[in-house]
């Protein structure tokens, strides 16, 4: 086991392919390959929100903000196990409890806020800028999933999921702003939209 990363430069993807798990090669630009980068691209925005958490827990010790961290920390390993199944085709790890912790936690901490009375703006404190951040590239890697099913058989689990991520980091975005003693950012229908003068120039 611990020699399974041993070589990181193979050269045998020199050509523009990949190997996948089952030990088959294709290209890096199919849409298999698309849709495991994004997924991965998605642990990676991931990993820089709980850092970003983590330097706010160092410096303010928040139960809440905990909470939501090892929260964190558990979807980067599902988004592992998914990675799995996108790697080898007829991989199976990502399991229904999986999908029900982010039902529970989107009825918890959605349960806490304040009824939406408009579109919000991404912003706010940095934490929430940074979910949101990761709510699109979510997206993202939805829509990747979504098209590779066109293509070939990925189990609808899969789809769920990241469907079901994205909308626990909206709501994840709307708590961060609230513990930052923050407000959501509204969008404002009613705004001046006629262009200035300078604009016309």
């Amino acid at each position: 086991m611990g020699q399974r990363l041993s070589a990181i430069a193979t050269r045998t993807g020199d050509d523009g392919s990949t190997g996948l798990g089952d030990g088959s090669r294709t290209s890096k630009d199919s849409q298999r390959v698309h849709a495991m980068g994004e997924v991965d691209e998605l642990n990676s925005a991931l990993g820089l929100l709980r850092a970003q958490l983590g330097q706010t827990l160092a410096d303010r010790p928040h139960e809440l903000l905990a909470g939501v961290d090892a929260l964190l920390h558990e979807i980067q390993h599902d988004l592992f196990d998914l990675g799995g199944e996108l790697c080898i085709p007829g991989y199976e790890h990502l399991q229904d409890h999986q999908l029900l912790r982010l039902d529970e936690a989107l009825l918890l901490h959605n349960s806490s806020l304040q009824r939406l009375a408009e579109f919000i703006l991404p912003g706010g404190s940095v934490l929430a800028a940074q979910s949101h951040v990761c709510r699109t590239v979510c997206r993202r890697a939805e829509r990747a999933v979504v098209a590779l099913a066109k293509q070939e058989s990925i189990r609808l689990l899969a789809q769920q999921y990241l469907n079901r991520l994205s909308d626990l980091l909206f709501v994840l975005a709307r708590v961060l702003n609230r513990e930052a003693g923050g407000l959501d950012v509204l969008w404002d229908r009613k705004r001046e939209t006629t262009p200035s003068p300078s604009a016309l120039d």
